[in-house]
């Protein structure tokens, strides 16, 4: 029995993978380097090689929102400086292991938010670099330590050939995740199904949060934004359809949360997530 369903779980999981990476054209797959071998670009605009990329550290600020991630900071602000990007935001919820005093020390600049949830903190940061940062991309990851730096080259470059919004997706080839479960591969595929049914889009992978913006992009965009929680992915999706906003989507690997537990709650935020959907949708 126990092998009956491990087996059917496999095959779950397979279709699910399948069904999301069989959405895209094959005419549409472009080759790329290092982790992201495949790039989904309006009019099939062409990413160079990492050898060929050019840009500037100073020019990108990452921003990441953080509550109680005392833990996974420290990796993070590790590899991002040693890949040479110093302009990093950390956006702390009030936390009360530290995280905040530790992520400042660590070189980051920090600010605590004034709102409450991961939506607010986004929000917040978006104001804050731009207003007191010269930028011109724009990058958001979590704390966690599921998403790897290392494929900040990747969205930049994707940025740097003309996309306004770069979005990793775990289900596009040569993407994946060790951390999705059946349950939140399943609600993850139903809400990707119901954005690109009601606003005839085609994401892979809404329930991301691994984004690149360009400046002129997070211009239109931020001031639209009210969510104050998970939901802020999907309106974040939704408002660049609306207004136009071109939006890539690339490969991304996510991996294991390092340290602690997610304040993610699958049933309750996916439900906020569809009543958001649903009222946009309705809003027109």
């Amino acid at each position: 029995m126990r092998a009956f369903m491990k087996n059917l779980v496999d095959r779950i999981n397979s279709f699910f993978n399948e069904e999301m990476v069989g959405r895209i054209p094959d005419n549409l797959l472009i080759p790329y380097k290092d982790i992201s071998q495949t790039s989904v670009l309006p009019k099939q605009r062409k990413i160079a090689n990492d050898k060929d990329q050019v840009f500037s550290h100073s020019n990108v600020r990452v921003i990441i929102p953080t509550l109680n991630e005392r833990e996974n900071i420290h990796d993070i602000m590790y590899r991002l400086k040693n890949m040479g990007f110093c302009d990093i935001l950390v956006v702390d919820g009030h936390s009360d292991d530290g995280t905040a005093e530790y992520a400042q020390n660590l070189g980051a600049k920090v600010i605590l938010q004034n709102g409450h949830g991961k939506g607010a903190a986004v929000r917040e940061a978006f104001v804050e670099s731009l207003s007191n940062s010269q930028a011109d991309i724009i990058v958001m990851m979590d704390a966690d330590g599921s998403m790897s730096p290392e494929e900040l080259p990747s969205f930049i470059g994707a940025i740097n050939a003309g996309a306004d919004i770069v979005k990793g997706s775990r289900f596009l080839p040569q993407g994946n995740s060790e951390d999705l479960t059946l349950t939140r591969r399943i609600g993850n595929k139903m809400l990707t199904m119901t954005i690109n049914f009601l606003f005839l889009t085609n994401y892979t992978d809404l329930c991301y949060g691994y984004i690149a913006f360009s400046r002129n992009a997070l211009l239109q965009l931020s001031t639209r934004l009210i969510g104050q929680a998970f939901e802020i992915e999907t309106e974040i999706c939704v408002k660049a359809k609306t207004l136009g906003i071109d939006v890539v989507e690339i490969p991304s690997f996510e991996r294991l949360r390092r340290f602690g537990t997610s304040n993610l709650h699958a049933v309750r935020d996916g439900l906020t997530i569809f009543s958001l959907l649903l009222k946009e949708y309705l809003q027109g």
